[in-house]
């Protein structure tokens, strides 16, 4: 039972709206309606200022990592904090308290890996600036950390000890949330196509996208 009860304090955690909420409540304004309808980070960012933005963003990190350590904290056995971390993430990306449409899991993602492995975290995190850089998209750096995340535990085991326990929960688990996170950034991989995709005005610009972020 205890599992569970954790399973389901990461889910509800998950399904915090925090960048919906404060738009609704501090700046009266839907951001379902605005921009790209997205309610994560991103768009709360654009839509809402660097405050609501920066508040959205912590928040969300906090939920992954408060999923992935209250297992730990609690000393509950038997399942993994990882793969109790993750129902945070599809709480996130499926959340009750907004009809299950929220957000594309990146931030949520973040904050549980930060929870289960600070040096594979920030290795992450590197590679996310570096493609910010490089691209001066957030989609696009989302994008290619998903796919580094998986290619690292499979293709590339210099990366492994970055990872406190190396087994078939961990690789099903990071492949889960990168598979999350690319079906969430289907548009986004449309318009990076056409070179459409908003960009932030830094970086290089590489893929020469057209329209820059209002």
């Amino acid at each position: 039972m205890k599992p569970l009860l954790f399973i389901l304090i990461a889910y509800l955690l998950g399904s915090i709206q925090t960048g919906l909420w404060i738009g609704q409540f501090i700046y009266h304004k839907n951001i379902r309606l605005l921009g790209s309808g997205n309610t994560g980070t991103t768009n709360t960012f654009r839509i809402l200022g660097v405050k609501a933005g920066v508040v959205t963003l912590l928040v969300d990190l906090l939920k992954g990592t408060l999923s992935t350590l209250l297992p730990i904290w609690f000393g509950v056995t038997g399942v993994s904090a990882l793969f109790i971390g993750f129902f945070a993430i599809v709480g996130h990306t499926f959340p009750i308290y907004a009809k299950f449409k929220g957000g594309k899991a990146v931030a949520t993602s973040a904050g549980v890996l930060l929870a289960y492995s600070l040096p594979f975290f920030t290795y992450l995190l590197v590679v996310f600036l570096i493609c910010l850089f490089l691209t001066s998209m957030i989609s696009f750096s989302s994008i290619a950390i998903a796919v580094i995340a998986c290619l690292s535990v499979i293709i590339l085991p210099v990366f492994q000890f970055l990872l406190p326990r190396y087994d078939m929960l961990l690789i099903l688990m990071i492949f889960a949330m990168a598979t999350i996170v690319l079906i969430r950034h289907r548009d986004n991989m449309k318009r990076i196509k056409n070179k459409t995709e908003n960009t932030l005005p830094i970086g290089l610009n590489l893929t020469k996208q057209k329209r820059p972020t209002k």
